[in-house]
């Protein structure tokens, strides 16, 4: 596993308000960007966005772990 630094200030302005984020790990950033599509999409619509991402790296990840 790679080490790497996520330095990110993320700022959403919706009509009830504002929030704000500062995620310090991929899983973290990982969660607000979910929590920000099901927001702005609907849990359907979101779900359905997240598997394509995973539909896209299944056979990398299957052709990665066949190597070992």
């Amino acid at each position: 596993m790679t080490s790497h630094i996520i330095d990110a200030d993320i700022k959403v302005k919706w009509p009830e308000g504002q929030s704000a984020y500062s995620p310090a790990s991929a899983e973290e950033l990982m969660l607000i960007a979910v929590d920000l599509l099901v927001k702005d999409l609907g849990n359907e619509a979101a779900r359905s966005f997240v598997d394509q991402v995973f539909e896209r790296y299944t056979h990398a990840t299957s052709d990665a772990q066949a190597a070992y």
